[in-house]
């Protein structure tokens, strides 16, 4: 029994560190994870303490993991282990079953895994914590014990603190430098896109039909037409990485395909809010903006804030290139700070910048 408990503690332990320690180099991207989770079980009230839950949630495992290992004070972590094992069963259960969330980002953006093997993986877990909860009086700490899951401590919030003054370690996102963001924009070889069918909405006599396109009563001037939507026919088995870069001028003009194709280098200035944009930028971003002035790059904000706010951020910050808008989550998909810099070169990232490492 003493060697399945053994290494019971093995699996348990390298699993959570394992685990943390993915997370921990993307905290930001938990937190996001976090936000959705929240609104999906209506506590969006919880919403802005999502990174602090993602940095204590993360700082947690990689502490529980290495307190299994080395046998500290098992009575107080395997309690510990077993409720959290039970929170995550019952969110990835929920993740799976309700069918609202797609990932539960249980190992981060590194590791994808489904809705249905994350369950299972969180099943298997609970088992083996089980067995470590029941048998806690029979672990004793190895030597040193407490000196190791102090360093464990100072590691957790240590490699946050980091990244989140800088950017991840590892970036497994689909805005890393070296992808080609057009490519990274189609379906992958041989997979099957979604099929949609455009459906037509008319009214007659007060009551309303839905029609295709191949029987609406385009003839008929007693039905009117009330909406068009797109219904899906079938669920098509991958999406490209990147669904949902589209840039747009002020005025609504898409002008994607103009800034992926430009011939001089493109700097994208992504501030997702500009009312909650970092400090500390500004000399950069001025000496930058010199070189843009002498047409030697292009340099473009991108920002999911209003009219009336980016004239308003630019004027105090002294920023005369051009704004455009995209999608909010879009810009915290591609930049894990506000602001963030990204260089391309038709399209193809070769730079990526957290605001403290501007350099110019």
């Amino acid at each position: 029994m003493k060697i399945i408990l053994n290494l019971l503690r093995i699996i348990v332990g390298v699993l959570f560190i394992f685990s943390g320690l993915i997370k921990a180099n993307d905290p930001l991207g938990l937190s996001y994870k976090m936000e959705e989770f929240f609104e999906v079980l209506h506590l969006t009230f919880l919403s802005p303490y999502s990174l602090a839950f993602s940095i204590m949630m993360n700082a947690f495992e990689i502490i529980a993991g290495v307190a299994v290992l080395v046998g500290y004070r098992m009575r107080v972590f395997s309690v510990l282990l077993l409720l959290l094992i039970l929170f995550f069963t019952f969110l990835t259960g929920y993740a799976l079953f309700s069918g609202t969330i797609r990932e539960c980002g249980c190992f981060g953006d590194c590791i994808k895994l489904t809705a249905v093997e994350t369950f299972w993986k969180d099943v298997a877990l609970l088992a083996m914590i089980l067995v470590i909860f029941f048998c806690r009086k029979q672990i004793q700490p190895v030597k040193g014990a407490g000196i190791v899951l102090l360093l464990s401590v100072l590691l957790s919030f240590g490699i946050q603190r980091y990244t989140l003054q800088h950017l991840p370690f590892f970036d497994c996102l689909p805005y890393k430098v070296g992808n080609n963001i057009p490519e990274k924009m189609k379906l992958p070889p041989g997979a099957t896109p979604d099929v949609y069918e455009m459906v037509f909405v008319y009214e007659k006599d007060g009551q309303k039909k839905e029609f295709t396109a191949d029987n609406y009563p385009w003839s008929d001037s007693t039905w009117k037409f009330i909406d068009r939507k797109d219904k899906l026919v079938k669920k098509g088995n991958a999406e490209p990485a990147i669904k949902d870069f589209i840039l747009t001028d002020l005025d609504g003009v898409n002008q994607t395909e103009a800034i992926l194709s430009e011939t001089k280098p493109v700097y994208l200035f992504l501030v997702q809010n500009v009312q909650k944009a970092g400090s500390g930028w500004d000399a950069q971003m001025k000496t930058l903006q010199d070189k843009w002035k002498k047409q030697d790059i292009i340099i473009y904000g991108v920002t999911a804030s209003t009219k009336d706010e980016i004239a308003a951020f630019k004027q105090q910050h002294g920023l005369e290139f051009p704004f455009v808008q995209m999608d909010g989550v879009a810009i915290k998909t591609a930049g894990r700070s506000n602001p963030c810099l990204i260089l391309l070169d038709k399209g193809t990232i070769k730079g990526k910048w957290h605001y403290n490492d501007f350099s110019f």
